[in-house]
């Protein structure tokens, strides 16, 4: 691999974001008699209700705020999903959606005080996604939701940088927040990419390069069948696990640089083996024909060179990684 692309939720990041900013917006008298006086508590109450049939992290961070701060969630019908842009359901006889600012400025109407709102949320790496309703084209408010990065992400960058191995960042996520976490990470970046994009990104990328994709979600399940080797983050979704050559069960970034470097020693040490073997074949060989040594010599030296070929991928065991990576020492049955 000369490549490792990888998805951000879940991968890079902990996969367990928090609710950090509720905003309703200023609406027109019809608007609110619908969402209450209050508005934020009303508007986390709709945004839990559309969210309520996802299983997405975002989803399950938005009710399990809701749920902390008492909100009583009212009943879904009729939800379904965009794939990549939103999900929509009719709450108390309205039809409402969530999706990314970019997807709800061509939904509905954004005004220029909300979308500076938008922007300083996402310039400190927060996730947005806005609530609107699509009968009235009405924007209701938004969420911001932050996802941690994984502690070990900017060590496992740096490790397959030492490695010679090029890190891009592919994520359906917003360019500001992409942004702000791949200047953490001394990564490359690609953002707001559908899961067809990464698709058309990958192959491209396979033109002239080997590809690892790693992703832990069932929209990274496409791109993970398409790259060269497919790797999933063991807390993953099962469509990822299933559909990905590797999982990495403790879902640690820097396993990714350990994976690499034990692959490489593992294709170095089998190189010396049959060098080895066909080398002692060879040399027996002709020494038997010219009548140098004897044919149980040469049967014994076969046997030994079995011998010796074992004891060397042995040493497999003892594989400490790439000094310059630090990379841990494997256990057996980890991959």
């Amino acid at each position: 691999m000369n490549i490792v692309a990888f998805d951000k939720t879940g991968t890079l990041t902990e996969g367990k974001p928090l609710v950090t900013d509720v905003i309703a917006f200023a609406q027109k008298q019809s608007v609110q008699e619908h969402i209450g006086p209050e508005g934020q508590d009303e508007i986390l109450a709709l945004f839990a209700s559309v969210e309520s049939a996802s299983s997405h992290p975002l989803a399950k961070a938005i009710i399990d705020h809701a749920k902390a701060a008492n909100i009583s969630i009212p009943m879904a019908s009729k939800a379904y999903a965009t794939a990549g842009k939103a999900v929509h359901a009719t709450v108390v006889d309205r039809t409402l959606a969530i999706g990314s600012p970019i997807y709800a400025a061509n939904e509905t109407s954004i005004s220029l005080e909300q979308n500076a709102q938008i922007e300083a949320l996402q310039n400190e790496g927060k996730t947005v996604s806005v609530l609107f309703d699509e009968q009235s084209c009405e924007g209701l408010g938004l969420v911001a939701l932050r996802d941690e990065l994984r502690d070990d992400a900017q060590a496992g960058v740096a490790q397959l940088k030492a490695m010679g191995v090029r890190s891009v960042m592919l994520t359906g996520d917003n360019r500001l927040t992409a942004q702000a976490l791949a200047s953490h990470l001394n990564i490359e970046w690609q953002a707001e990419l559908l899961p067809e994009d990464k698709l058309r990104l990958l192959n491209e990328m396979k033109d002239n390069s080997k590809i690892a994709m790693i992703g832990d979600g069932i929209n990274d399940a496409p791109a993970l069948a398409t790259a060269d080797v497919g790797i999933a983050m063991g807390g993953g979704t099962d469509v990822a696990i299933e559909t990905a050559d590797i999982a990495l069960l403790k879902s640690r970034v820097t396993d990714v640089a350990h994976l690499i470097a034990l692959s490489r020693a593992t294709m170095s040490n089998i190189h010396q083996n049959v060098i080895f073997a066909l080398g002692l074949k060879a040399v027996f060989l002709i020494t038997t024909l010219l009548g140098i040594t004897g044919l149980w010599i040469a049967v014994i030296a076969d046997t030994g060179a079995t011998v010796l070929v074992t004891l060397n991928a042995l040493r497999l065991l003892r594989f400490k990684g790439d000094l310059c990576c630090q990379i841990r020492r494997p256990k057996l049955g980890r991959f």
